[in-house]
């Protein structure tokens, strides 16, 4: 258990750093969240050896446009759910405004290369392929996918903005749950994951 609960507090701080009040000020988010993505995958790999076997074995070229469509279907759901969201909140727009406002100073090429080579992988192959993962071999598959949207979510409170809080809580609860039902489908969503957060970030901001 050891080697689960070790990674996920490095997560834990990693995100704290990113999103905290206190530095994240003072840190360019993108390059930071780039950096924290190769720690956690590579620490991944390290602890989980077959993980990168496992990834290389249930690739197929099938999941390139099966995770393009994932990506698409998680951005409806998020445009949906922004007009939900701002229709019964009014500190939603404004708080999703914050989120957006990471943006600035940065290329938005740099950052559509770094969601896209780095951060939407290393995020999938971090929290679906090794903690989902290892969690539901530890418990079940389903304690493995409630313990690891819940702890995905929750390791963004640092920045103390609900709509991220939600956000994450949706988009985890949907790789997840795809995960959970798909397990070697893993590449699709690493490939979704990527499509998605450069889609909401830079092509089609919500």
């Amino acid at each position: 258990m050891k080697r689960i609960v070790i990674p996920i507090v490095v997560a834990a701080l990693l995100w704290m750093l990113m999103f905290s009040p206190w530095s994240a000020p003072h840190l360019n988010f993108w390059l930071t969240m780039a950096l924290s993505g190769t720690i956690l995958t590579t620490l991944s790999f390290s602890l989980f050896p077959d993980l990168a076997k496992n990834l290389k074995e249930q690739f197929r070229i099938w999941d390139i446009p099966l995770g393009l469509l994932i990506g698409v279907a998680l951005w409806g759901i998020f445009w949906v759910g922004d007009k939900v969201a701002v229709w019964m909140f009014p500190f939603a727009e404004g708080q999703i405004g914050t989120i957006y406002s990471m943006k600035d100073g940065t290329s938005p090429l740099l950052i559509a290369l770094l969601l896209t080579l780095v951060v939407g992988p290393a995020e999938e192959i971090f929290w679906r392929g090794f903690v989902q993962e290892q969690l539901s071999r530890k418990w079940s598959p389903t304690l493995g996918f409630i313990a690891t949207t819940a702890i995905y979510a929750l390791v963004h409170i640092w920045a103390l903005n609900f709509m991220l809080l939600a956000a994450a809580a949706v988009a985890g609860f949907f790789w997840g749950l795809l995960y959970r039902i798909f397990p070697k489908r893993i590449g699709a969503l690493i490939v979704s994951h990527a499509v998605w957060d450069v889609a909401v970030f830079i092509l089609f901001p919500i």
